[in-house]
């Protein structure tokens, strides 16, 4: 795999963790504009950064998540374990 996919992967599981603490501390202080402000503008990023990856590199989830093209992609990218 080319370094980029390495390096957008991570990128894109840095704001993934960013949004799932945000999503942790939202569960405990709901009234937290500000953390709302910011869990939406990371869930945004992570939007597109998923997208991006996905256009590049392929599908990120399967059952229906994410789309392919053809010749069916989960093949051609490294399993989880490879990464």
């Amino acid at each position: 795999m080319p370094e980029r996919y390495y390096a957008l992967l991570q990128e894109l599981q840095t704001v993934e963790f960013v949004c799932v603490e945000l999503n942790l501390y939202l569960d405990t202080h709901p009234h937290d504009v500000q953390a709302i402000e910011q869990y939406n503008q990371f869930a945004h990023k992570l939007k597109e950064l998923k997208h991006r990856f996905e256009l590049e590199f392929g599908p990120l989830k399967h059952f229906g998540h994410s789309y392919s093209r053809a010749p069916w992609q989960w093949v051609e990218t490294p399993w989880p374990w490879q990464v």
